[in-house]
């Protein structure tokens, strides 16, 4: 994940001062991990994971679907937000993330609604059957596409489709390497898309909501 410049630091300091605070677990997942992973910037923020957790709450959401799990912050924002017998399958392919990621979900309440499915998101894929009310893309950009693809058949019609990252650190205006490339194209494919209707939102580095027909 590219380091966010689209927002000016003091910016983004006065929306977290008024944003609900975390709970202490996901204060202490999000210190844990920048503390511990050199590729900590991927991990979603208190503001873009509060916007999930609404996300889930305002939708009435009871089956969510992550690609991405990185170590757990948004799944657990967004599990918060999911009824008792709510259901949140999350896949990531690297042991390391995955492992930190459980023994988090292990110790809150709302651990039991989630289930973490490591290997190849699109194998896993191939494994699941919908309809999901809300799907979240935040994993490798080159497969933002497959994704795509693999996950939109499987949403219920109203319900919603999140890819964070879309506006990758304004080099969606003058790309040049294949992640600017494939972001680019991602962008267009999903409003290109007679499936859905969309808005690419300026949320910290871009979050595209895609409503399906």
């Amino acid at each position: 994940m590219p380091r966010l410049t689209l927002i000016p630091p003091e910016v983004d300091a006065y929306a977290l001062a008024h944003t609900t605070p975390p709970e202490p677990l996901l204060a202490e997942l999000q210190e844990f991990t920048y503390a511990t992973l050199p590729s900590a910037g991927m991990q979603v923020g208190v503001t873009a994971g509060t916007f999930l957790r609404m996300l889930v709450a305002l939708t009435g959401a009871r089956r969510v679907l992550e690609i991405g799990t990185f170590t757990g912050y948004s799944a657990l924002m967004m599990a918060g937000a999911l009824p008792d017998d709510g259901e949140l399958i999350t896949c990531d392919i690297n042991p390391r993330h995955a492992e930190v990621a459980q023994r988090f979900f292990d110790r809150s309440p709302h651990g039991r609604k989630i289930q973490l499915r490591l290997g190849a998101a699109l194998e896993t894929l191939e494994t699941l059957r919908g309809p999901f009310d809300l799907v979240f893309i935040d994993a490798d950009k080159g497969g933002y596409g497959a994704y795509w693809d693999a996950v939109v058949p499987k949403v219920r019609p109203g319900g919603l489709v999140v890819a964070d990252n879309v506006l990758w650190s304004g080099r969606v205006l003058s790309p040049e390497a294949p992640d600017d490339h494939a972001v680019v194209a991602f962008n267009a494919k999903a409003a290109a898309d007679p499936r859905v209707e969309q808005v690419l939102l300026t949320v910290r580095d871009g979050m595209l909501l895609a409503r399906k027909r």
